[in-house]
């Protein structure tokens, strides 16, 4: 009877273990992004468009002025990839561009754009866009500052589509603990440890009007002089005041409404208790049960046009990889298009966000709808930088490292790989994620400036081990690999390998010369299908958003 227990209990520990390898192996994938989206109804998208018309007619009117002839119109995989890199740090694989191509082209934008709102990568790549903005790339304070809860709070909202208004007076005036209230981590990142213990209204003040107001009234801190502005010293620590009631406590962030703000002003021999007050549409400023309440909801107010304006100019640089106004946290308080203070379409977009309360998901509808966004980077005429300043030509901007290793992961591969791929597929890709970055840098937080490449970035991507590894013989990983051996002929191998790293198809010219290679008989197949598709990794082209 023992042996027979003995073999009773082996028998269920290999049913236990077949189970857990089973589903390691053979994942239970939820349904699809591609399969539950679906594009705006007609009505809805005749209103996206009314709105992008308006931003258009101030950019035609740009061009007419300057005497620019605006560059013809790209197709839609170029338009796909320009999103996908935007607002996913990745290319379209192979898989989404079959069923994009499947569907009617007049609501296949409308569904791509779902598509990608529904997608998880959409939430974490933005998030982590925003929250460079709100707290910075350093790890911030020991155990009070959760960046990674941050992180993922962000990227929950943003999958919410929460209104902007709403997510930004939770990050100014929250309470409570930085695990159990993640949205306090934008106060928690600027405590001193070593110093006061206390958040820093300094650093808040700073964070609150470059990331919500896109005004650097931080310049002033020290100073009166604002690059010829009208803003001072005073106006600076007067807003540094709302948050003087901040305090660090065994219960997380709280408001003490018996502290007190004070400071020595530039050329003064005594320390001020500091009021607070803004330094703008004063008017806006109301009652409410605390101080940072107060300031949340003045930055918010629909009447404060900075702070839709400078949400505006984000989202846009975000979508398409350049700010409408640059630096991205610098716009003037006042002005027009009309007086040529604001840029085309900066006003429009503003308006209509306001309007539909703060939605950030229909603002990058409406960008994606512009003639600006859907200009080619290309005509036969010559394309120059003043084109691109005014989006005649769509401006061409070097891709950030996220989106490089983004797109070398995903061209590596026919399927698409996002939150629904094998737990041990994401785990693979994020460990190489974080050792690529880095080794090629990361952009910091200034990451819309523009950045030359470097000679260490080009060597990493032509003798690195990542592309190396990704270009290689494997049937079980490599797009290059299923390619060659699974492609019925040469020209579908070439038309894949540039739909899988290009987005694109090649051209009849790249196409007969490529077939030409594939049939050269001193490599093999599979050799000369790694050499295509590493040298299209390599190429300016796919290291360029365009």
């Amino acid at each position: 009877m023992i042996w027979l227990r003995n073999l009773l209990f082996i028998a269920i520990c290999c049913v236990a273990v077949s189970a857990v390898i089973g589903g390691l192996v053979v994942p239970q994938r939820p349904p699809q992004v591609a399969e539950i989206a679906h594009s705006l109804g007609p009505v809805e998208r005749n209103e996206i468009q009314a709105v992008a018309v308006r931003v258009d007619e101030q950019f035609h009117e740009t061009w007419t002025e300057a005497g620019l002839e605006p560059a013809p119109a790209a197709d839609d995989l170029a338009l796909i990839r320009r999103i996908s890199l935007g607002l996913t740090g990745t290319v379209p694989s192979l898989e989404e561009i079959r069923v994009f191509e499947a569907r009617p082209e007049e609501e296949r934008l409308s569904w791509w754009l779902s598509k990608t709102f529904a997608d998880r990568r959409y939430g974490d790549f933005v998030a982590e866009r925003l929250r460079r903005a709100y707290v910075g790339v350093e790890n911030g304070p020991f155990l009070i500052y959760r960046g990674r809860r941050f992180l993922t709070w962000l990227s929950d909202q943003l999958m919410e589509n929460r209104p902007y208004d709403q997510l930004t007076r939770e990050l100014i005036a929250e309470n409570g603990l930085w695990t159990d209230t993640p949205a306090v981590n934008f106060v928690t990142a600027t405590i001193d440890q070593d110093g006061t213990k206390r958040p820093d209204p300094v650093k808040l003040a700073g964070r609150v009007t470059r990331a919500f107001l896109a005004t650097r009234i931080d310049c002033v801190q020290c100073h009166n002089d604002n690059l010829g502005g009208d803003l001072k010293q005073q106006d600076f620590h007067e807003l540094a005041s709302f948050f003087r009631e901040a305090e660090n406590s065994f219960v997380g962030i709280r408001d003490n409404g018996k502290a007190t703000y004070e400071y020595q002003y530039l050329y003064s021999e005594e320390t001020t208790t500091v009021p607070s007050q803004v330094p703008f549409n004063q008017h806006l400023l109301k009652d409410a049960a605390t101080e940072r309440e107060r300031l949340a909801n003045w930055v918010t107010h629909p009447e404060n046009r900075p702070f839709a304006r400078a949400i505006v100019n984000r989202m846009w640089a975000i979508t398409t990889g350049k700010p409408l106004v640059t630096p991205v946290d610098s716009i003037p308080l006042e002005g027009s298009f009309e007086t040529g203070e604001y840029p085309p379409g900066l006003e429009p977009l503003a308006d209509d966000f306001i309007a539909h309360g703060f939605d950030l998901q229909r603002l990058i509808r409406v960008i994606v709808a512009t003639e600006a966004f859907q200009r080619d980077s290309q005509a036969d005429f010559e394309i120059t930088a003043e084109h691109e300043d005014a989006w005649a030509a769509y401006p061409v901007t070097r891709l950030r490292p996220e989106q490089i290793i983004g797109a070398i992961q995903q061209a590596a591969a026919l399927k698409t790989l996002d939150a629904e791929s094998h737990i041990l597929t994401q785990l693979v890709n994020f460990g190489e994620h974080n050792d690529f970055l880095r080794r090629y840098g990361d952009a910091g937080e200034d990451e819309f400036a523009e950045q030359g490449g470097t000679i260490p970035q080009r060597l990493l991507m032509m003798n690195g081990k990542l592309v190396k590894e990704r270009t290689e013989n494997n049937i079980v990983r490599n797009a290059a690999t299923h390619i060659s051996q699974l492609s019925p002929n040469d020209p579908t191998r070439v038309e894949i390998a540039y739909l899988t790293v290009l987005t694109r198809r090649p051209s009849q010219e790249e196409s007969d010369y490529f077939v030409a290679r594939l049939e050269d008989p001193s490599l093999g197949r599979r050799q000369h299908v790694e050499d295509l598709i590493w040298a299209l990794l390599n190429s300016s082209e796919f290291a360029w958003n365009h």
